[in-house]
């Protein structure tokens, strides 16, 4: 299995969502549907408009098979060091178990080194047991204990 990767582009944006929505897991009530709710338009031009902020799509045989959000933020803990934020990752539900995970993960910290970071973070919901397992293959720790305030209902 060959994967390519490349950052998303506008025209990518329904594919992105449909990817998003086939999710069984997701409670942010994403619905792929012709025409695309505009809001999800409007999401994609503002995160290209901040630097450090992309989704980054794995291609196999020029079909999107995967994304993730790949985020670089600069602070001043840690003496001024980046960090990446690896969020939304998804896998084409026909595809799971195929590697493809693996390999998006493997390029997001490749990404991160070469941004020059100093770690790599994501979050993942409590009841993704199969993803904790998934991540922590790949050498990753639960460090911290994350929360979240919603400030809209959600869907």
């Amino acid at each position: 299995m060959t994967l390519t990767f490349r950052t998303a582009g506008r025209d990518d944006v329904p594919e992105i969502v449909r990817l998003t929505a086939d999710d069984a897991l997701s409670t942010g009530g994403d619905v792929y549907a012709e025409p695309l709710d505009p809001l999800y338009w409007d999401a994609f031009d503002r995160m290209a408009a901040q630097p450090g902020n992309s989704i980054v799509l794995a291609e196999r045989d020029g079909r999107i098979v995967g994304c993730f959000q790949f985020t670089v933020t600069h602070g001043l803990a840690r003496r001024g060091a980046a960090r990446a934020t690896v969020e939304a990752v998804k896998v084409d539900g026909a595809l799971r178990g195929q590697g493809i995970g693996s390999a998006m993960m493997r390029h997001a910290i490749a990404l991160a080194r070469a941004e020059g970071c100093v770690m790599v973070q994501l979050t993942s919901q409590t009841r993704r047991t199969d993803a904790h397992r998934f991540y922590e293959r790949l050498g990753f720790r639960a460090s911290h204990v994350g929360m979240k305030l919603l400030l809209t209902p959600e869907a």
